[in-house]
């Protein structure tokens, strides 16, 4: 009798057990089977992984563009100074970046198909030549920063006394002046040449000699000594596009043109 109740308590015991087991068992492969085929009334479970990842994508997207946004108006609300000298920055990564990008597109094209660099098109290997050698900026990549000197820090009234003693040896004028003293006289010698280039522009650089070009170029920052001449009036002409575009408010960018125009200038670098 004893061992019979011991019996019936052990398979009691187990039954208990087993019991549970399997509906825990029979309940989750109930659950798996829903996950998989989808719960009744359920829509969101029936799209597919790739619409899920699009949506989402889009989703961090459109949320980066609107803190990107944000973000930019507050430092140019809050620290003007410093925005001016980011988004300078940001526009020249960017177009490191997308002059990067182009050249590294070319040159899997090249191995691609087996193209030597005489084979390429002409603005394909001019692109690999100034990433390769350096870059001179055109006319119009300057001319999209002028807004930028026309105020802090870049403006005529807000450079400090080192910018303005670099910019005195660009222009051959000595830098052993007393800040007010320099930037006064920066002041008057790039509102001359600014004259001199309408001047100029309404004589026309074909009107020049030789000898007159490569003074010109010479006066406003270019060593002329071992640049053709032809190459010369070119850089001249470009000199007074940006010029006459200028208003004096913005007499800085031409001051600071004498660095810019002359980068990577072809025959500059002896």
């Amino acid at each position: 009798m004893a061992l019979s109740r011991v019996c019936w308590a052990r398979a009691a015991l187990w039954g208990s057990a087993v019991t549970p087991g399997l509906y825990v068992t029979r309940k989750l492969q109930l659950v798996r089977s829903g996950l998989a085929w989808g719960a009744p009334g359920s829509s969101k479970l029936h799209l597919s992984p790739k619409t899920d990842v699009k949506n989402l994508i889009s989703y961090v997207v459109t949320k980066t563009k609107v803190i990107n946004g944000k973000y930019h108006r507050f430092l140019g609300r809050h620290f003007p100074r410093f925005y001016v000298l980011y988004t300078i920055f940001m526009k020249g990564l960017q177009m490191l970046w997308a002059d990067a990008k182009k050249a590294r597109r070319i040159k899997t094209n090249m191995w691609k198909h087996n193209i030597k660099f005489h084979q390429l098109s002409y603005r394909e290997m001019e692109h690999l030549r100034q990433i390769q050698h350096g870059t001179h900026p055109a006319v119009h990549d300057i001319l999209a920063l002028r807004n930028c000197f026309s105020n802090y820090p870049l403006g005529m009234n807000q450079l400090h006394a080192l910018q303005m003693k670099a910019l005195s040896r660009a222009m051959l004028l000595t830098p052993y002046l007393p800040p007010l003293l320099l930037r006064h006289r920066l002041k008057t010698h790039t509102t001359v040449i600014h004259h001199l280039d309408k001047a100029l522009a309404k004589l026309g650089i074909g009107q020049l000699t030789a000898q007159e070009v490569k003074s010109a170029c010479y006066l406003r920052g270019l060593n002329s000594t071992h640049v053709a001449e032809d190459r010369c009036r070119t850089w001249l002409g470009e000199w007074l596009q940006i010029s006459c575009s200028l208003k004096e408010a913005e007499l800085s960018l031409l001051l600071h043109n004498v660095v810019l125009l002359s980068t990577n200038y072809i025959g500059t670098r002896r």
